[in-house]
């Protein structure tokens, strides 16, 4: 009889009390305990089994689950003997910093506080336990969400002193998703006063803790240290690229194909491997988003299951106020290649809009990229890797999200293809224009020349075109030397259609009308023989159009070389 597919389930206990499927991943407390590290940090994607493996290292070693073996009986760890006698026998401080989702610093500060709160009313015990004197009980009492700061930033440490001398044993402390509250500082616009708060509270829980006996800690994000761990020395960082756990989260391909042959699919194997294999983590390629695997086992058919759980809303405001080399990026990997780039694995926060590594780091550590190669370049002192879309399922979520950035001016978009497969300039003008009124304020970030503003509009609009006629073009693009030129080739997939071929120019300072920069912007086009590489595939001359797009500021102007009229 098949196990219950139960989705969402992140207690440890309810999974193994209801017999819900379960993939034992009790290895990791074996590895974790023998590698006898003092803080752990383990970064990995959102679903990906980070909650539930916290759920269950409390389950395992908290004193408050003493003689609960029957939770572990028939999984790994409970083969060994050693592993049965240390089970239920530790005090455990474990938190979750999930819900710190707040649009201001003074509500997420609140709710950190809160949850800090809950763990003193969980342990109010202590107050008759004759282990703290009178001072201890007034200042124990003090902890409440509007508690002042100093209180809060030493609470986690006097609640392990507390809980040592009561319990006579040094304390593990679990915290999981540390750095939800920082992503959200960062999309509203309050890292700075969210990064001292955690950084105070961080130093006096894991540095400056002689009651903590270890700690782990878990995220999407590997935080740089500068910004909440300063002389935090005693931390054990496991990313994506570490060979450390690497084979503890998410579900390895020999465990999801037995789980495909237990409920009866493993005619499935490769349509599952397609949508929802890719991620690497370490030495292993095999990777696969639980989350996902349990949604298909649970309905059958494939779907973005993990790319739909989330909002998404950092990433996409990274990629969509980004550079036009982002973007550009963003085309290469929708049509399915890799690219090569530097990066630092920390994510330093108020960096993310200053630099385009900072982004394609937040992109890996996500889950949204996987890595093809990497090698650290000794000479350089940077890690490179080779980068692309981790799957099928990423890939649709990023084409989802870019049509719901045009979904505003949809009815503009649509018209305007329209008109440009009808040759019809004077509307494809028209259209234009309209649209560059609505979408420039939404891809100017406020930072740049109107010129990079412009830049930042037609890559946008490129990456549209690429998603709105992706299953009637092969749309390739190439931006040349010098600023502001970029041409686009939309080669039909099928006879009933013209090729076409748009370039991009910004009005130079010696071209007195828009028309003379879409002169310019058609001659390139005959000088570099575009049309000679489509000829050269079969498609005959009188079946490509080409357009020259002149932009100056929010106007544009577009011809051919029948009409340059607007």
């Amino acid at each position: 009889m098949t196990r219950t597919v139960g989705i969402g389930h992140q207690d440890f206990e309810k999974v193994r009390i209801s017999h819900n499927f379960y993939i034992d991943k009790t290895d990791f407390i074996i590895k974790w305990w023998e590698a006898n590290d003092d803080v752990t940090l383990i970064a990995r994607p959102r679903r990906f089994g980070k909650t539930l493996n916290m759920s269950m290292l409390e389950k395992f070693f908290s004193i408050k689950y003493a003689g609960r073996g029957d939770l572990f009986e028939g999984l790994s760890v409970w083969e060994d003997e050693k592993y049965r006698q240390i089970q239920g026998t530790w005090p455990v401080i474990s938190l979750s910093f999930a819900k710190v989702k707040e649009t201001s610093y003074l509500n997420a500060k609140k709710r950190i506080y809160q949850i800090i709160t809950d763990l003193y009313n969980q342990n109010d015990f202590l107050l008759d336990s004759g282990k703290l004197n009178e001072n201890e009980r007034e200042l124990y009492r003090k902890v409440s969400a509007d508690m002042e700061d100093y209180i809060a930033a030493d609470s986690l440490n006097m609640l392990s002193d507390y809980l040592m001398r009561y319990y006579g044993r040094k304390v593990i402390i679990l915290l999981d998703e540390y750095d939800t509250p920082m992503q959200e500082a960062y999309v509203n616009g309050y890292w700075n006063e969210i990064g001292a708060l955690t950084r105070s509270l961080f130093n006096s829980t894991f540095k400056t803790n002689p009651y903590l006996e270890r700690a782990v800690m878990t995220g999407i994000t590997r935080v740089s240290k500068e910004s909440i761990f300063s002389d935090l020395n005693n931390l054990e960082v496991v990313t994506t690229t570490s060979t450390k756990y690497a084979d503890c989260f998410g579900f390895t391909e020999g465990e999801v194909f037995a789980a495909l042959e237990e409920y009866g699919m493993s005619e499935r194997r490769q349509q599952v491997k397609d949508w929802y294999d890719g991620f690497t983590f370490g030495n292993r390629t095999d990777i696969y988003n639980p989350w996902s695997i349990i949604n298909f086992l649970s309905e059958k058919e494939v779907g973005a299951y993990w790319a739909n759980s989330s909002s998404n809303s950092l990433v996409g405001k990274l990629i969509r106020e980004g550079s036009p080399e982002i973007k550009m990026t963003m085309e290469k990997l929708l049509r399915g290649e890799s690219f090569h780039t530097t990066l630092d694995e920390q994510i330093v926060f108020d960096q993310l809009d200053q630099g385009d590594d900072a982004v394609w780091s937040l992109l890996l550590a996500s889950g949204y990229l996987k890595v093809i190669h990497y090698e650290f370049n000794i000479a350089r002192r940077k890690a490179e890797f080779d980068l692309k879309l981790t799957n099928t399922e990423v890939q649709a979520m990023f084409e989802r999200m870019i049509e719901n950035w045009f979904s505003g001016c949809r009815r503009l978009n649509n018209a305007f293809l329209q008109a440009m497969m009808a040759d019809d300039v004077k509307a494809m003008n028209t259209y234009m224009n309209r649209m560059t009124v609505e979408m420039f304020s939404y891809f100017d970030t406020g930072k740049g020349s109107s010129g990079e503003e412009s830049e930042r509009f037609y890559h946008g609009f490129v990456l549209g075109l690429m998603v709105e006629l992706a299953d009637r073009y092969i749309i390739t693009s190439n931006r040349e030397s010098g600023f502001g030129r970029y041409d686009v080739m939309l080669e039909p997939r099928t006879s009933e259609d013209s090729a076409v071929i748009l370039e991009f120019k910004v009005q130079e300072e010696d071209e007195k009308e828009l028309s003379d920069t879409v002169e310019r912007a058609l001659r390139q086009i005959e000088e570099k023989k575009y049309k000679a590489v489509l000829m050269a595939k079969g498609i005959p001359e009188e079946h490509i159009k080409a357009y020259g797009f002149a932009f100056c500021g929010k106007r544009v102007l577009i011809g051919n070389n029948c009409s340059h009229s607007n």
